[in-house]
């Protein structure tokens, strides 16, 4: 039947594939992919993986800055959480073994340096520099129960969201996923986040928990995990369940385009404190930004929250990249310098996460951990970045794939 819902979805995805693929076909030469500081959310370059170069390239250990000087056994812990998952697969499974059996400093870096190739990370037009920026696990107050103290909404995934699989259509489109929902005999975009949280409140009945500020809600949406301090007693750790299929905008950056913030002061710290001085202007700032994410409560007491891999972060010692050219769970030696200060930061992390902003071949996010101080530095941190991947021996590095 023509308003069976399943045949209307189907037809969309047809009719949405063939403007996309329209679309693409009438440029005739694709913009290069900019370099990571001047737009970190780049998209790679949308050539058949067999096409595209690899921005992995073997490197020397004598190229990594600060090597020697770093404790590589301060981040055995974390490799040894990542092969809880790698160490299903065959190239990872000989390493994952040996890592169990270091005892010391020395022992540790000779593993790494005697079972491990490091490969500098460029993007596709050679830049060997990045953006580094931080991240941490915020710790929110709230209630399960809506009040006047608590009345701003953490939301589950709606049952009314749908994702297309554009892939089903046509392989070039595997990526795109838009999120949508039926409305009457349309097939529509999801809302922004103007609309879900508007005063008719779409998502009531949805709703897993109720916070006491708005700002730090937003940052909760940022962050994509953190914990609830409870009233009624406890703590409630809340993770990632999806998001509203918009694009991420930032509203640090909206505050700098509007010359209210600077470059220099557009931080966490910055835009808290541009809130409490226009609390009347709050909401229509952080609808600039129509990308809206869901939750869910996590089970468990661990630590830290877990990454994309589905193992705890590790505070100081993991980063979030992109996967599309950085395998997860990899060891990844990065040279920067600390947040506002011009000491080094050189260190090996582990890539054990990703971000919506994370895009690019070097582009981290760095995990602080929890609590005010981590949020001070993750608020604080965007600087330069080099990156190098480090892959058990005789393990090909991934090629760029869209």
């Amino acid at each position: 039947m023509m308003n069976d819902p399943a045949r209307k979805i189907q037809r969309f995805k047809w009719l949405l594939a063939l403007v996309l693929i329209t679309s693409a076909s009438a440029c005739e030469t694709p913009s290069p992919l900019p370099t990571p500081p001047a737009k970190p959310d780049a998209a790679p370059p949308t050539s058949a993986v067999e096409s595209t170069p690899r921005l992995l390239t073997r490197a020397a250990w004598s190229e990594l800055p600060g090597w020697p000087q770093d404790n590589q056994a301060e981040a055995l812990p974390a490799l040894l959480e990542s092969c809880k998952v790698l160490a299903k697969q065959a190239a990872w499974r000989d390493v994952c073994d040996a890592a169990g059996t270091i005892k010391s400093r020395e022992a540790a870096r000779q593993f790494f340096e005697s079972r491990f190739t490091p490969y500098r990370a460029a993007s596709a037009d050679g830049a060997v520099e990045g953006l580094i920026t931080g991240y941490y696990e915020p710790i929110l107050r709230g209630s399960r129960k809506p009040s006047a103290r608590y009345p701003y909404p953490l939301y589950a995934v709606p049952d009314d969201m749908l994702t297309l699989d554009l892939g089903e259509v046509t392989p070039e489109l595997k990526a795109a996923a838009p999120r949508v929902r039926v409305d009457g005999k349309r097939v529509v975009p999801y809302p922004t986040r103007a609309h879900i949280d508007g005063k008719d409140a779409p998502l009531r009945g949805t709703e897993i928990a109720w916070v006491d500020d708005p700002v730090d809600l937003f940052f909760l949406h940022v962050q994509g995990s953190g914990r609830i301090a409870l009233d009624e007693g406890g703590v409630m750790r809340v993770g990632f369940a999806g998001h509203n299929g918009h694009t991420y905008r930032s509203i640090g950056r909206v505050l700098i385009e509007r010359r209210e913030l600077t470059i220099e002061t557009a931080s966490m710290q910055g835009i808290r404190a541009w809130a409490r001085a226009n609390p009347t202007r709050l909401s229509e700032l952080l609808n600039q930004n129509p990308r809206y994410v869901f939750f869910r409560e996590l089970a468990g007491t661990a630590a830290a929250p877990p990454g994309s891999m589905g193992v705890p972060l590790t505070p100081l010692r993991s980063i979030a990249v992109d996967a599309r050219y950085v395998p997860m769970g990899a060891p990844v030696h990065i040279a920067t310098t600390w947040p506002n200060n011009p000491k080094p930061l050189q260190r090996l992390m582990l890539a054990q996460d990703i971000g919506g902003a994370i895009r690019g071949a070097v582009r981290a996010d760095f995990f602080w951990g929890a609590g005010d101080m981590a949020a001070r530095e993750a608020g604080r941190m965007q600087q330069a970045l080099r990156m190098w991947v480090l892959l058990p021996n005789g393990m090909e590095p991934p090629a760029a794939t869209p």
